[in-house]
C-alpha cells in the first residue's frame, strides 16, 4: 500500500522559492508563467493494513510531522 501525500503553502503564505522559480522562468523567456508555488510531494510505503486505518495513520502523520499546518495545506490519498 503507498501513500501520497501532497503539502503546500496555504494562500496569502509568502513562497519567495516559488517567487524565484516565477522570475527565473520568466528570464528565460516564459511569460506565461503567472505565479509559482512550491510545494513537497512525499511517498510513504506501508504495511498491509486496512484502508481505514492507513488513512488516519497518513493523518496523523501529516499533521505531526510531515506539514506544518499553520502554513501549510495537505492532502493525500492511499493506493
Amino acid at each position: 500500500m503507498i501513500a501520497k501525500v501532497y503539502v503546500t503553502l496555504k494562500k496569502g503564505v509568502l513562497d519567495p522559492q516559488g517567487k524565484a522559480v516565477q522570475h527565473s522562468l520568466e528570464s528565460i523567456g516564459y511569460k506565461e508563467a503567472e505565479d509559482v508555488r512550491i510545494g513537497k510531494f512525499i511517498e510513504i510505503k506501508l504495511a498491509d493494513i486496512p484502508k481505514p486505518d492507513a488513512e488516519k495513520k497518513v493523518k496523523e502523520m501529516c499533521e505531526k510531522l510531515l506539514a506544518n499546518t499553520v502554513i501549510e495545506n495537505y492532502r493525500f490519498e492511499i493506493l
